[in-house]
C-alpha cells in the first residue's frame, strides 16, 4: 500500500521541478505557462492525497474547482499568445516587456 507521505513526496519533487523550470527558463512564455499548469497539478495531487486519507470528498472537489480555472487560464493565456505571436512574430518574454509605454 501506498503511504500518504509518498504522495506528498512526488507532488514536492513536481512542484520543485515547475519552480525550477519558472527560474531556469525566463524567454519562452510557454513553457513559463507549462510550469505554471505543473505546479498546479503538484498542488491537486497532495489536496487528493489529502482527501483519500482523510476520508473527505472536500479535497477532490476543490481539486476539480482548481482544475476548471487552469484550464480557462491556460485558454485565455494561449489566445493572448496567439494574437502577441502575430503581431510580433515572436512569444519572447524580453518583447513583451518591450510593449510597456
Amino acid at each position: 500500500m501506498v503511504a500518504l507521505a509518498d504522495y506528498l513526496m512526488v507532488g514536492a519533487i513536481l512542484f520543485c521541478v515547475s519552480v525550477a523550470g519558472i527560474f531556469i527558463n525566463r524567454k519562452n512564455i510557454i513553457v513559463l505557462l507549462m510550469c505554471i499548469e505543473l505546479m498546479l497539478l503538484a498542488v491537486n495531487l497532495n489536496f487528493i492525497a489529502f482527501s483519500h486519507f482523510n476520508h473527505d470528498i472536500g479535497g477532490q472537489v476543490f481539486v476539480f474547482f482548481i482544475l476548471t480555472v487552469a484550464a480557462a487560464e491556460s485558454a485565455i493565456g494561449l489566445a493572448i499568445l496567439v494574437v502577441l505571436f502575430r503581431n510580433r512574430s515572436s512569444i519572447n518574454v524580453d518583447d513583451i516587456s518591450a510593449m510597456r509605454g
